[in-house]
Formats: structure tokens, sequence, C-alpha cells
């Protein structure tokens, strides 16, 4: 045994903090520079969209375009109104999470709490492999499968409706409110069920006062991934919405979605022309109504968080 020298102890040791982590410093920077550039990226887009649609907003009164119903952009003068869009919208974003969200956070309680490891392990990759089916394909299925049997049902003039692509984003947005879901629910803490169970409560009231809350900001999250699916999607909305100009009043109705309008028009708009400033305009709409959405999203869970931290 080689005594052991405290002075040179010391010196070793701090030479090896005074030692730069090259490492950590590279991976620090490269962190720094992905959110400068998604930073960056988000700036510019909105530029682009604010200096492309703001010429509409100017050709045509706001309130007109916003709250108008008649889309004529090949009259004299043009006429633009997107309230029926934004209508199809709200109604094509509110059947697809109805029926998303409980299917999905319901799925993902079932396979982190309930279900046994191995079923919940072969379940998990099938659900997420349906995130990966191109949403032409999805809408091609409900166009076959989907929108007969909705006219059949229903009893409908015909199956290409909001409530056909309502079910169709729903089933696009299930993947990723179950996955993102249950990894959060899994990343409960074992110890808080644990305790609860000693306390004696039961496998549900675990479940919904504790694991749910506990995992709320990744629920919240995966909510706000299938709700911002569903707004942003654009194939499926073109094929199986119906694509009608008029004010939807129900569901059933058909329809045309803001992604809808701006796919089926930019190729016909003259580039700087009013119709073209007109779609760059309902692209910057849809971006601030995403932008408000995940602000009252951010709202309520930082209020949840609040609570659930002061209980």
């Amino acid at each position: 045994m080689f005594p052991f020298d405290r002075s040179n102890g010391a010196a070793s040791g701090s030479l090896l903090s005074a030692r730069p982590r090259w490492g950590e410093k590279i991976i620090e920077k490269v962190i720094f520079a992905n959110g400068m550039l998604a930073i960056i990226v988000l700036l510019g887009v909105l530029f682009i969209l604010l200096r492309q649609g703001i010429p509409a907003l100017v050709e045509t009164p706001i309130h007109k375009f916003l709250f108008g119903t008649a889309w004529y952009p090949v009259s004299d003068p043009p006429t633009f109104g997107i309230l029926p869009f934004f209508v199809a919208t709200m109604w094509v974003t509110v059947v697809s999470t109805v029926l998303a969200v409980p299917i999905g956070v319901g799925a993902a309680i079932f396979l982190a709490e309930i279900a046994p490891r191995k079923v919940a392990d072969a379940v998990k990759p099938i659900v997420e492999l349906l995130s990966g089916f191109p949403s032409v394909v999805m809408g091609f299925i409900g166009l076959v499968l989907l929108s007969p049997w909705i006219q059949n049902t229903l009893g409908l003039n015909t199956g290409l409706t909001g409530i056909t692509a309502g079910i169709m984003l729903a089933m696009m947005s299930l993947p990723i409110i179950v996955s993102v879901s249950e990894d959060a629910l899994r990343a409960v803490p074992e110890d808080f069920r644990q305790a609860a169970y000693g306390l004696g409560s039961t496998r549900w009231e675990v479940i919904w006062h504790v694991c749910v809350p506990s995992a709320l900001s990744g629920i919240s999250a995966a909510v706000m991934l299938g709700v911002g699916r569903a707004i942003g999607e654009t194939m499926t909305v073109l094929m199986v919405a119906g694509g009608a100009l008029a004010l939807p009043e129900l569901p059933v109705d058909p329809m045309m979605p803001m992604t809808a309008a701006i796919a089926s028009g930019i190729g016909n708009a003259v580039q700087g022309g009013p119709q073209y400033h007109a779609l760059f305009a309902i692209g910057l709409i849809l971006f601030l109504l995403t932008l408000f959405v995940n602000l009252i999203a951010a709202r309520v869970l930082e209020r949840q968080k609040r609570k659930f931290t002061a209980g």
C-alpha cells in the first residue's frame, strides 16, 4: 500500500475540476443552437405570413374578411370572406377532439395502469404504427369506406361531410395521444402508487387521483398535439369534408376547412395577386389560432400544477 498524499490528491482534484469538459460544452452548444434555430424558423414563418397576408387584410376590410360568407376570387372586384372556412375548421376540430381525447387517454390509462406489461408492449407499437399512415391514405379510406357508411347510416345526400373528416382526424390523432399519454403515466414514480394503496385507495382512486394528476403535463401535451394535428391536417379533410363553400350549420353538412381552402386554391392563385394574399392571410389566422390554443393550454396547465402542488 502506498501512502496517500493529501496535497497531491487535492492538487489532482483541482486539476480535474479545472479541466474543460469539452463533451458537455459541445452538447450545451448544440442544444442552444437547436433552440435558437427553432425560434428563428418560427419567426421566419411568421414574417412570411405577415408579409404575404397583410395585403389581403388591407385590400379587404378585416371585418368583411373574417366574418364574410362569400368567397369569389374571380369576381370583379374579388370577394374574400373566410367565415365558412373558419366554422368548418371548428366543426372538424371539435368532432375530432371529442372522439379522440377520451378514447386516447382511456387507452393510455389501460395500457399503462391496467393491462399486463406483455400486452402493453405488444399493443403500443401497433398503435404507434398508425401514426405513420400517410394522410392521403387515410383520406382514401374515409372516401371509400367511411363516407358511404355515414351516408347510409344518417340518411344524408352525401357522406362527404364534416363529421366524416372529424372521425378520420380522430383516428389520425389517436396514436399521438395514446403514445405520449402512456409515456407520461409510466413516468409517474411507483412510490406514489404504493403510498396511495397503503392508505387504502382502490385502483381506480389511485389512477384518477394520483396517476392522472401527476401525469397531467404529459397528457395535456398529448391532447395539444392531437388538436394541432386536427387543425393543421390538409389532405384528409380535402378529400372527405365535401369542399362546400357554404356556411356549415351542422357537422353533417359538407364543408371546407381552412387548410383545404388553401390547398385547393393555391394552385389557381396568381402569385402576388389578391387570391394569393388572401390564402396567406388564412394561413396567418391558422398560425395565430394554433398559438392561441397553445397559450390557453399552457395557462390551464400552470393552474393545474399549482393546484396539484398545493394539494
